[in-house]
Order: C-alpha cells, then structure tokens, then sequence
C-alpha cells in the first residue's frame, strides 16, 4: 500500500506529465464556447469542446492501461492526441438525424410587396431563414453546423414566414424595426463574409424601409 506521501508524488508526476493535456484541453474548450458566441450557439459549442476534452482524455487512460506512457508529456503529443478526439467526435456526431432535413415547404403566399425590388433586397437579407426558399448550403449538411443552420431556419420560420404570410403573419409587423436597429440580419450570418449579399448597404437598408412601409403589414403604425 501506498502512503500518503507517495501517492501524492504520483498524483503529482501524473499532472505533471499531463500539464500539457491540461493546457490544451483549457484552450479546446475556450475555443468551443467563442466559436459558438460567434454561431449564435455558444451552449452547443461549449459542449462538443467538453465532449472533444473528455474524448481526448478518455484516449490517454487508454493509452496509459495499455502501457504505452502517458502518451502528451509533450505539447506536440497532447495536440495529436486532441486532433485524434475531435475526429472521433466529429465522426460520431455525424450519426445525429437532426440537421438532415433541408426541406422547403410550398409557398401559400408572401406579402403584397411594394415594388420588385423591395422583394429582391428582402430575398438577400431575410429569405435564408424566413421563408420557404431557403438555400442550404453544402457546409448544413455536416454536424455541427448542420444543427446551428437548421436551428436557426426553424426559428427564423417560428417567428415569420413570409412565405405563408398569406396565413400566418407571425412577427412580420417588427420586420422594419429589427432591420433599422441591425438585429436582421444577425452578424454571424454574414460572418467570415458569409452569404455577402445579405449584408446590405445604408443606402440599401433605407431602399427598403421605403418599400417596406409601403407594403401592408409589414410595419407598426408607430414605427418611426
């Protein structure tokens, strides 16, 4: 049996030689959670960077009951390791069936629109996610992303559809507030120059405030 001084060496030399683990294991999940602030879903984000974390630990417990050595004694080694979870990871989460529905409902009717070209503009900044015309991207077919872009369609629909707005007009009567406060359309959207047609603009996003007030539902009586 071991005494008390010892075991603690052992504990010591263990995280000693994991300090590198440790450190990258830190930066994974900082990382995770800032990517995710920049999706919109720093929740999800923060978990898969747990997820990468307690995979890439799980390896080295392997590693180590196998007798191979502490197997990140090195920061080199301990990046290997990590780089070997989040494939695992990444491998794993694409089983997960949410995300692979990239449906688009008909269309049962959209606002009486005051002009065509306030339908274009209205296309270019609000139709990825609000409308049933959305066009998914080759990247919303690979978890995680595929969770975020879907979320954010299913939302987006929830809160107004223009496309069944002959039905249901949902939230429409906001949408020129939101577009002159900058809320819509959010920036991770056009992040990383990320659909670049939806960033719109001061001449454009006037452009169609104009026509947006001149459409019929679309506006609070009191917006100003």
């Amino acid at each position: 049996m071991f005494s008390s001084g010892s075991y603690a060496d052992r504990i010591r030399r263990h995280i000693q030689s994991q300090r590198w683990a440790l450190v990258v294991g830190v930066i994974v999940l900082v990382a995770g959670v800032a990517t995710g602030v920049a999706a919109g879903a720093p929740a999800l984000f923060g978990v898969l960077g747990g997820l990468v974390v307690l995979v890439a630990f799980a390896l080295l417990a392997w590693r180590n009951r196998r007798g191979y050595g502490p197997g990140a004694s090195t920061l080199a080694a301990s990046l290997a390791v990590f780089a070997v979870a989040a494939l695992v990871t990444l491998a794993v989460i694409q089983l997960v069936p949410y995300g692979r529905d990239h449906s688009n409902p008909p269309v049962t009717g959209e606002p009486a629109w005051a002009s065509p070209r306030t339908r274009e503009l209205m296309v270019n900044a609000c139709y990825g996610c609000h409308s049933n015309e959305v066009e998914w991207p080759w990247y919303s077919s690979v978890a995680p992303i595929s969770w975020v872009v879907t979320s954010h369609v299913d939302e987006g629909r929830d809160e107004v559809n223009y496309s069944e707005f002959a039905t249901d007009r949902g939230e429409a009567e906001e949408t020129v507030e939101v577009i002159r406060e900058g809320s819509m359309p959010p920036g991770y959207y056009t992040l990383f120059d990320l659909h670049p047609e939806a960033r719109l603009s001061d001449a454009e996003i006037e452009e169609l405030v104009s026509g947006l007030r001149q459409t019929p539902g679309m506006f609070e009586e009191d917006d100003d």
